[in-house]
Protein backbone atom coordinates (compact mmCIF):
# COMPACT_ATOMS: atom_id res chain seq x y z
CA UNK A 1 0.00 0.00 0.00
CA UNK A 2 1.21 3.44 -1.02
CA UNK A 3 2.41 6.14 1.65
CA UNK A 4 0.14 8.47 0.50
CA UNK A 5 -3.19 6.27 0.42
CA UNK A 6 -2.39 5.08 4.21
CA UNK A 7 -1.58 8.85 4.89
CA UNK A 8 -5.21 9.81 3.86
CA UNK A 9 -6.67 7.02 5.92
CA UNK A 10 -5.24 7.97 8.47
CA UNK A 11 -6.57 11.39 8.21
CA UNK A 12 -9.91 10.02 8.18
CA UNK A 13 -9.93 7.85 11.23
CA UNK A 14 -8.23 10.32 12.78
CA UNK A 15 -10.46 13.00 12.31
CA UNK A 16 -13.60 10.08 13.18
CA UNK A 17 -12.18 9.40 16.51
CA UNK A 18 -11.14 12.68 17.42
CA UNK A 19 -14.47 14.49 16.72
CA UNK A 20 -16.44 11.66 18.04
CA UNK A 21 -14.42 11.74 21.38
CA UNK A 22 -14.77 15.22 21.57
CA UNK A 23 -18.27 15.38 21.48
CA UNK A 24 -18.28 12.52 23.86
CA UNK A 25 -16.71 14.86 26.04
CA UNK A 26 -18.28 18.09 25.56
CA UNK A 27 -21.67 16.36 27.09
CA UNK A 28 -23.36 14.43 23.86
CA UNK A 29 -26.70 13.07 24.63
CA UNK A 30 -24.99 9.55 24.19
CA UNK A 31 -22.84 7.51 22.15
CA UNK A 32 -25.02 7.37 18.92
CA UNK A 33 -25.19 11.37 18.62
CA UNK A 34 -21.39 11.65 18.82
CA UNK A 35 -20.85 9.12 16.47
CA UNK A 36 -22.86 11.19 14.44
CA UNK A 37 -20.31 14.15 15.29
CA UNK A 38 -17.36 11.56 13.86
CA UNK A 39 -19.31 10.70 10.75
CA UNK A 40 -19.41 14.35 10.07
CA UNK A 41 -15.84 14.89 10.63
CA UNK A 42 -15.39 11.56 8.23
CA UNK A 43 -16.87 13.38 5.46
CA UNK A 44 -15.02 16.55 5.94
CA UNK A 45 -11.78 14.73 6.08
CA UNK A 46 -12.68 12.79 3.03
CA UNK A 47 -13.74 15.87 0.60
CA UNK A 48 -10.09 17.02 2.19
CA UNK A 49 -8.78 13.61 0.89
CA UNK A 50 -10.23 13.99 -2.49
CA UNK A 51 -10.14 17.78 -3.17
CA UNK A 52 -5.86 17.54 -2.24
CA UNK A 53 -5.27 15.18 -5.09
Amino acid sequence: MSSHIRTDLLIMVVAFVAATLVALAAGAANLGTALTFGQLAFAGALVYVLVKR
